[in-house]
């Protein structure tokens, strides 16, 4: 395991190319999937945007060998965060993740727990996916809940979920689902805080391009400054993080391992 230069524990794997790093993806995925069911008959994973995850979604609903591997009927997805946009808009996350693998795989509509973006008041879909939670994992006042996989990616900026440098939202300690003003995009947003993605049993970044390799940098070898750089906020208590990044978000990285 490569110890992480800014000293929280993880693992960082480099691997060829974007193709190559969505195909690791699958494999965890595939992994962390069947783990969870053979230990308690259900796994439950959050999803991400972006084009990394979009890529790991579609190659889990198209490829047949992967496909045939994931315990479909016993899995359970949520969302880690959600643009201010109805289901059917363009920027959805949830619309990308249902287009490239959950309309495809036979999922009941019951397994498919989405984060409600249309609302004028993005404070009511936070309240409401918090609810939902809470209902969805049986948690008791203070506990949260405990996703087996949380997929992550990253921006330029070093932000992670809905998590912007400089936002309201890098301060919540007692929310499991909060709106955030994102100022520079002139928009709210709606995601889960840092601590859920901390109680997660494995937390996996898919990190891939150029532009990321700076802010790559500063998260994984740089001074701990998470108001600058939110990714930095995600250190599991008792679960397991691991990055996989392809070699042009990694050109700057001392740290990792090379494949």
């Amino acid at each position: 395991m490569a110890a992480i230069a800014s000293g929280f524990p993880g693992e960082v794997r480099i691997l060829r190319d974007a193709a190559a790093t969505a195909l690791r993806a699958a494999g965890i995925f595939v992994d962390c999937a069947n783990a969870a069911v053979r230990e308690r008959g259900l796994c439950s994973v959050a999803l991400a945007g972006g084009s990394t995850p979009k890529a790991l979604y579609t190659l889990l609903a198209s490829d047949a060998d992967l496909r045939r591997q994931v315990p479909w009927a016993q899995m359970r997805f949520f969302f880690g965060d959600e643009r201010h946009a109805g289901p059917e808009e363009e920027e959805s996350n949830f619309r990308m993740a249902n287009e490239a693998m959950l309309s495809r795989v036979g999922l009941r509509p019951e397994q498919i727990h989405r984060i409600k973006g249309e609302y004028a008041d993005a404070e009511r879909g936070a309240l409401e996916y918090e609810a939902e939670l809470r209902r969805a994992f049986g948690l008791a006042p203070g506990e949260l809940p405990r996703f087996d996989l949380i997929l992550l990616g990253m921006g330029n900026d070093g932000h992670t979920l809905s998590l912007f440098p400089g936002t309201s939202a890098l301060h919540e300690s007692t929310r499991l689902v909060v709106r955030n003003w994102v100022g520079k995009l002139y928009t709210e947003r709606v995601t889960l805080t840092a601590a859920v993605a901390n109680n997660a049993k494995t937390a996996l970044f898919l990190v891939t391009g150029e532009d990321k390799a700076p802010a790559l940098k500063g998260v994984l070898e740089g001074p701990r400054e998470p108001e600058q750089l939110p990714a930095q906020l995600i250190q599991p208590r008792n679960g397991k993080l691991l990055w996989l990044v392809d070699r042009a978000a990694a050109r700057m990285l001392a740290t990792g391992i090379r494949e």
